[in-house]
């Protein structure tokens, strides 16, 4: 390995740390309430080292919810595959909510903080969203959906599956009549709703069953 490719090896790992370091203290503590210094203190770096990767922390705030999304959309591309479109949405819903339990703190940054008026909350939708609307259309070409509005189909199907995200994370200790059934009731009775024929609602229950395929192409973006 040449010194130039060790440097830059060194480096990616070095901006990986800060990156962990400061989501874990920013979800316990609150991003507003931690200063480039105290974060600095805390993870044992000086302030100009990581002022070399983030040149402020609104750059850093920036890098950290990028890096979530993107977990998110790497998440969809494997484990969404091209079949049929019901299926592939509910597979795709089920992925997210997978994701953000295996990645709490990603998921609570992401989607769970207060970032006050930070540009990261101004942002556009991220290209992770963009595969729901995709399953979301796909079901409506397929005429499996009775709506014309696929952005605000999207939406609501992304708050229901946010809403069982965010409590199976923040109340791990409720006596939850078991995980994978809550999650599955969700999404089944999220589906449902939009369903052109309801005799499909029995088609997508058996569906649940019936493992779609691992290997293929998503979709999209």
């Amino acid at each position: 390995m040449s010194t130039g490719t060790r440097r830059s090896q060194q480096k990616a790992e070095l901006r990986s740390r800060i990156l962990e370091a400061a989501r874990e203290i920013f979800v316990r503590e609150g991003w507003t309430q931690v200063s480039m210094r105290r974060l600095a203190d805390q993870i044992e770096y000086s302030p100009g080292t990581i002022y070399l990767h983030f040149p402020s922390k609104e750059a850093l705030l920036n890098s950290l919810v990028e890096e979530s999304f993107a977990g998110l959309a790497r998440a969809l591309e494997r484990r969404t595959a091209r079949a049929d479109p019901l299926q592939t949405l509910r597979r795709g819903l089920r992925t997210y909510v997978d994701f953000g339990l295996s990645h709490p703190n990603h998921y609570h940054f992401a989607f769970m903080m207060g970032l006050g008026t930070s540009g990261a909350r101004r942002r556009k939708p991220h290209r992770a969203f963009e595969y729901l609307r995709c399953y979301v259309r796909a079901c409506v070409e397929a005429g499996i959906f009775r709506i014309s509005d696929v952005e605000t189909t999207a939406q609501v199907l992304w708050a229901v599956i946010h809403g069982v995200t965010s409590l199976l994370i923040t109340r791990p200790h409720f006596p939850w009549v078991g995980r994978d059934k809550v999650i599955d009731e969700v999404i089944d009775n999220a589906i449902r709703g939009f369903l052109e024929d309801q005799k499909r609602a029995g088609a997508q229950r058996r569906g649940r069953r019936v493992r779609a395929a691992s290997t293929g192409k998503p979709c999209c973006p």
